[in-house]
């Protein structure tokens, strides 16, 4: 429901922007560019099968773990990389393809329309792999490869995998489609059972649950820099939550962005590079400082070396660090805090508006419950439902840390070099440890890549809970009750809105929906109460409030 009423505002802001594609010139150089690859070695890669779930190619190894969770070990120059990385992961990354593209397809059928999209995407995109490291792009080209042919009339293969690295920029620049609200925080010294430092992260980015059933931890040990982790999907050599072999850790939430008029250096090849060149935070600041980025968003960087974290907040025309005094804490939700930011007006409207303000809150109270953090309480932080003072707010609520769309969620021990992962549903399953001492310790990836399972984090018992399958339930009814309100053919018996309501009864946006539903029947009377309940529950935005308080002034006029 969410996730489809972003897209209508994305197409709507393509369609606004797509007649450029016609005006403009300079894309030809971009749709044909291929980078060059003629200085790397390559072995092409013949990928053994030793299972189902388990395949190698020399020391490079993907397997399945009993947590469903796909864990992949590559390692090479850039362009060996991608060609590994694809050959051990084709199936998956065709996968992700599809889900992708068919949930596009899906909202776009008109073939006009995705023509529109297609113009878009090569006028949008057509300085992007200007902004793109040489040897990322020869690695992009290499994974490229194994890419499926089914949509080549999108983009050829390479192109195609370029764009899709800056999906996630585009799409919240565009009405902040599909990334929800990221939560991140660091704690460190009085704040944590051991001194040290401790960070944990939810990456609330959702396609769809289809998208996150594949994910994927890759190690991965370039030939050039320092070997690292990162939690992802396939097709990504991007970092979203990652930590490397020095103890340098990323984490990004995405800020509030004016729409950018071109593509530049997608936010995860940032954080990529960081992980990959960064020892400590000053050289993570130097690697941000210097690449042009076409949206706004924090980077927590965690740092083992000097024992702390920062943000680092970039925009197009802005940059900014936030460094904490007087205290051994970092909270990051989707606001910027840093002094560069304080006359900002698209931020400081943003505090107002948005649910970001009030996760921030949330966090400062449950930090002054669970005093000293150690791994499972912090796990139990990004698994908090409840609103401020324990309001029961909904589940699924934007407000909440825990929005149950997480697509992974991720604990790391920079000191120690130990990192937990999250496994379905959402970050509700049982983190996974893993070490990254052992695992770039130079053993073979089948032993190295075993986990600590001594220290793994149980999976949380909601997750076998009635009220789980009930919010599940929920879900699927709200589906059907959101196509019926748009569709006055579609009837809903009466006793299908008591009980889709019942299943999640302290969300504002059963009632908000029923309304709609009412509304568009014209059962005003039904549609004046519905509205007036969603008025007394937690909604989550202004411009949320703001939409239903419209709803039933129109409700009140066609009663008179």
């Amino acid at each position: 429901m969410r996730t489809n009423s972003r897209l209508a505002l994305l197409f709507r802001g393509i369609q606004l922007l797509v007649f450029l594609f016609f005006i403009s010139c300079g894309i030809s150089k971009s749709v044909h560019h291929i980078p060059d690859i003629s200085g790397y070695s390559l072995e092409t890669p013949k990928v053994t099968k030793v299972n189902d779930s388990t395949f190698s190619f020399n020391k490079n190894y993907l397997t399945k773990n009993k947590q469903q969770l796909w864990e992949l070990y590559i390692k090479g120059n850039p362009l060996q990389l991608g060609y590994n990385n694809g050959a051990l992961t084709q199936n998956l990354m065709q996968q992700q393809e599809e889900i992708f593209f068919s949930k596009v397809e899906g909202f776009v059928p008109s073939h006009f329309k995705q023509k529109l999209l297609r113009g878009f995407l090569k006028w949008y995109n057509r300085k992007m792999y200007l902004n793109v490291r040489e040897d990322y792009l020869a690695e992009l080209y290499g994974l490229s490869q194994y890419s499926s042919d089914k949509y080549n009339f999108i983009a050829p293969k390479y192109l195609r995998n370029l764009y899709l690295h800056g999906a996630h920029d585009i799409g919240h620049a565009m009405q902040d489609l599909a990334m929800v609200g990221c939560t991140s925080l660091a704690v460190w010294n009085e704040n944590t059972e051991d001194g040290e430092l401790l960070i944990g992260r939810n990456f609330d980015f959702y396609v769809g649950d289809d998208f996150a059933k594949n994910k994927l931890i890759e190690f991965v040990e370039p030939e050039a820099g320092i070997p690292y982790m990162s939690v992802s999907w396939p097709g990504m050599i991007g970092v979203v939550s990652g930590m490397n072999k020095e103890g340098i850790t990323v984490t990004i939430n995405a800020g509030k962005s004016k729409i950018p008029l071109t593509a530049k250096t997608p936010i995860s090849l940032v954080t990529r590079e960081i992980l990959q060149y960064a020892k400590n935070i000053d050289e993570a600041i130097a690697i941000a400082k210097k690449r042009k980025v076409f949206v706004s968003e924090s980077i927590l960087v965690g740092s083992a070396h000097d024992k702390s974290a920062v943000i680092i907040e970039v925009s197009p025309d802005n940059f900014g660090i936030y460094k904490v005094e007087n205290t051994s804490r970092v909270l990051c939700t989707n606001h910027f805090q840093s002094d560069a930011y304080k006359n900002d007006k698209r931020n400081q409207k943003h505090i107002i508006e948005s649910h970001s303000e009030y996760r921030y809150e949330k966090l400062q109270e449950l930090l002054e419950e669970k005093k000293k953090l150690n791994p499972e309480k912090m796990a139990a932080i990004l698994r908090e439902k409840s609103g401020l003072k324990n309001k029961k707010i909904g589940y699924g609520n934007e407000k909440a840390i825990n929005q149950l769309l997480a697509h992974h969620a991720v604990i790391f021990s920079p000191e120690k070099r130990l990192v937990w992962v999250s496994s379905n549903p959402y970050q509700l399953g049982e983190f996974v440890c893993y070490d990254l001492n052992e695992i770039f310790s130079g053993k073979k990836p089948e032993e190295s890549l075993l986990a600590k399972t001594t220290l793994n984090i149980a999976r949380d018992p909601f997750a076998d809970s009635q009220e789980f399958e009930n919010y599940q339930i929920s879900k699927m009814l709200g589906a059907e009750v959101s196509d019926a309100a748009e569709n006055k053919d579609i009837a809903l018996t009466d006793d299908f809105i008591p009980y889709y309501q019942s299943m999640n009864p302290d969300f504002w946006q059963v009632y908000y929906m029923a309304g709609k539903y009412y509304f568009s029947n014209n059962e005003f009377s039904k549609a004046k109460t519905e509205f007036e309940k969603a008025l007394t529950k937690e909604i989550t935005t202004v411009p949320d409030r703001q939409n239903v308080e419209k709803y039933l002034k129109k409700t009140l006029k066609k009663l008179k």
